[in-house]
């Protein structure tokens, strides 16, 4: 799913010690939210309490409907941790193996009598990802058949390793992996999820869509800041995430899920273990998530703007939960800043401070580079630097000083001087001069 949002890392301004952390923690999101970086919502659990549930922001920006803690996000890939809860299950009902190979599922698939669930449960089967191939066209999006259309995308894919060799993430894996679900159980997943996990584990807020985003049904829509509004994202197609990112939770019910599934509500402890044994850094559907000598186990998400992570640390048997559908700074970033509060780890406030408009305009222009085939313009919108790639959307700048400016979701850098400047991503630096 990618990823589109902004950050700052900047300056500092400390917190006030005389508040209590989740004062603090309240304190950094308001501050967050006053500055269009962050919507989204925020809960967390110690054992079987809610210590802290709070929403940001709003469901709707143009019809000024602010959201609260009952309000419902899409929440992208934790959808394939709840798939794997399933597929578990199934295996302790002796309904299927981990060593049980595709063919038996999805003869068509390349490489189906070598796949096995384990492989696809753990990104391992060397099938492509048919979120990311851009295969599918306007009129797939519209049409009522398009799981049948994705799996016969899936069905043509050339393998691109033998299964079990390499790890990459792709969202085939779990697509493939809903469908089996439905041929096993000869029910939809929307009713797996529901009688599997929802009714088990009596979650308020969560459920596989069946429409496009109602607000009147206390959900969120999500959104990109463009620099002087929170702008819009559109819907994907209903089914296009299926089994690899389509359900819809509140932050409260996904620490409950979270919880419950490490303590034995969902899954035997033996189920558990399984799935929290990594590979190449992936379990089933569990990722680490390492916070100085804590390891929180969970999963990250993302689905047109909205950005999710849950995680659950096993020692303080503490859960947290971030959903974000207004993105304009870097949910990582902002994850740490809330588990230093927690932990009573001083963190300061990123500083927001804008930079003159006379070093900015000298900024202002079209940038060519020999080595990418697209030009990249810089602009100024209400004393903010705003960067647009050749055909691509515009996003705003964020300074850490007078000439180096980041855009963290992208994972971009970009260092000013006379006349030009060197773009940093991904280990990589391309130089870029003024024409």
């Amino acid at each position: 799913m990618k990823k589109k949002l902004l950050i700052a890392f900047l300056s500092i301004s400390i917190l006030g010690f005389s508040q209590n952390k989740y004062q603090k923690m309240d304190s950094l999101l308001t501050y967050l939210n006053q500055n269009n970086k962050f919507m989204g919502s925020l809960s967390l659990r110690e054992g079987n309490k809610i210590v802290f549930s709070k929403a940001y922001g709003f469901a709707d920006v143009d019809k000024n409907i602010k959201a609260d803690n009952v309000f419902k996000y899409k929440i992208g890939s934790i959808t394939k941790t709840f798939t794997a809860t399933i597929i578990m299950q199934l295996i302790e009902e002796k309904k299927l193996r981990l060593e049980s190979k595709l063919i038996k599922y999805y003869p068509k698939v390349q490489n189906a009598a070598k796949i096995s669930i384990s492989d696809l449960l753990h990104h391992r089967s060397g099938i492509l990802d048919y979120i990311n191939q851009d295969s599918l066209s306007i009129e797939d999006f519209k049409s009522a058949h398009l799981k049948d259309i994705i799996y016969s995308k899936i069905n043509n894919y050339e393998s691109i390793f033998e299964p079990n060799t390499q790890f990459l993430y792709s969202n085939s894996n779990y697509f493939i992996l809903g469908g089996i679900i439905e041929k096993i159980t000869r029910k939809s997943f929307l009713e797996n999820v529901q009688e599997r996990i929802v009714k088990k584990l009596d979650l308020k807020n969560t459920y596989y869509p069946s429409e496009k985003i109602n607000t009147s049904n206390k959900e969120c829509y999500s959104y990109i800041f463009d620099g002087t509004n929170w702008k819009k994202t559109d819907e994907w197609a209903a089914d296009l995430a299926y089994a690899a990112g389509e359900i819809i939770a509140t932050p409260d019910d996904l620490t409950e899920f979270m919880h419950s599934l490490f303590n034995g509500k969902l899954v035997k402890k033996t189920s558990l273990e399984q799935m929290k044994e990594l590979k190449d850094g992936y379990g089933i559907a569990l990722m680490q998530f390492p916070f100085g000598e804590r390891r929180f186990y969970g999963h990250t998400g993302g689905i047109e703007s909205f950005r999710s992570v849950v995680g659950y640390y096993p020692a303080d048997d503490l859960c947290v939960s971030l959903i974000v559908n207004g993105e304009n700074f870097n949910r990582n970033d902002i994850m740490v800043g809330i588990l230093s509060i927690y932990y009573k780890i001083p963190f300061p406030f990123p500083n927001f401070d804008t930079i003159d408009h006379s070093v900015l305009q000298k900024y202002v222009g079209t940038y060519a580079s020999s080595n990418l085939p697209l030009k990249i313009t810089i602009s100024i919108i209400k004393d903010q630097l705003i960067a647009q790639a050749t055909g691509q959307s515009s996003f705003a700048l964020t300074p850490k000083n007078e000439t180096e400016f980041v855009f963290s979701a992208g994972g971009i850098e970009m260092i000013f001087e006379d006349q030009s400047f060197t773009l940093k991503q991904g280990g990589q630096r391309f130089k870029f001069t003024k024409e």
